[in-house]
């Protein structure tokens, strides 16, 4: 796929993002929840080996090139790796699926009801080999407990600043300001947020675009606006914490969202089954996760 391909795949596919970009503070527990327990490895390179052989698994799964994925999100690691022979983006895109890179490198202290993103001055040698590899876009999360309209606007102000940098290395950007869903002001908090997406969006040059992942809001349908936006290319959800069936549920209620979901992907999948469990494990999950992006 050439740039634009994999532009108008990600803007009209019928499908949704798979997110397996786990990093170094989250692999035990993805790890753990695979079967693998913590004492089956020793050190950072046996455990992002292990998790890289979930990630190979998952990528050459038969059910997983069935068109119903459209990207993957993909760890720094795993996108310097190879699958089915060839480096990760390169087999993603034989199969159909858009790269995307994990850019962020964790997150601040809470301030202001929100934790901010760390500084990344390596952010466009970063953006510049993912290019190299035929890697379409960029994700970077940050994360809003809280209605306060301080914290609120500076996570989006910051996610929007990012954007600029990946933009001008030829990325497209994924903005992620999450909004934790279980803060009890989170309705009024995301039309907080909503208005400073908007505002974000408005001083966007012309021409350019970014995506958007986003928690599922309170309020159903609060997105619908962004999902038309001329500067948005597609608007995505995270499960958030959500079971599988529960994210697609809130998913559903949503129209021109679709799903980018880690757990909501990979919560029953273990080491231990067998290619075919394994495949008939993960084609269900990608099917409920499908028809909950198209609904």
């Amino acid at each position: 796929m050439t740039f634009d391909e994999m532009r108008d795949r990600i803007a009209h596919g019928q499908g949704f993002i798979a997110a397996l970009d786990q990093s170094g503070g989250s692999t035990p527990k993805a790890l753990r929840g695979y079967g693998v327990e913590d004492g089956e490895w020793e050190g950072d390179e046996q455990m992002f080996g292990l998790i890289h052989e979930m990630r190979q698994r998952i990528i050459e799964a038969p059910c997983f090139g069935n068109g119903k994925v459209i990207g993957a999100i993909l760890f720094e690691k795993t996108m310097e790796g190879t699958s089915g022979g060839k480096s990760v983006p390169a087999r993603l895109k034989e199969r159909g699926i858009v790269p995307f890179l994990k850019v962020d490198k964790g997150l601040e202290d809470e301030r202001d009801g929100a934790q901010l993103m760390k500084q990344n001055p390596n952010l466009e040698a970063m953006c510049a080999r993912a290019k190299d590899l035929g890697v379409f876009g960029t994700k970077m999360r940050s994360v809003i407990k809280s209605a306060n309209p301080v914290g609120i606007k500076e996570a989006v102000r910051q996610q929007f600043a990012e954007g600029a940098r990946i933009l001008s290395c030829g990325l497209v950007p994924m903005l992620e300001p999450e909004y934790d869903i279980t803060s009890a002001d989170r309705a009024e908090g995301e039309k907080i947020m909503l208005e400073a997406i908007e505002e974000g969006l408005i001083a966007l040059p012309e021409g350019q675009q970014v995506m958007l992942k986003l928690s599922i809001p309170k309020e159903a349908g609060l997105y619908s606006g962004l999902t038309k936006h001329p500067r948005v290319l597609r608007v995505v959800a995270l499960s958030g914490g959500y079971s599988t069936d529960e994210a697609c549920a809130e998913l559903a209620k949503n129209p021109g969202m679709i799903a980018s979901f880690s757990r909501g992907l990979l919560q029953d999948l273990r080491k231990q089954q067998s290619d075919e469990e394994f495949d008939g494990t993960l084609s269900g999950a990608i099917d409920r996760i499908h028809a909950a992006s198209v609904a």
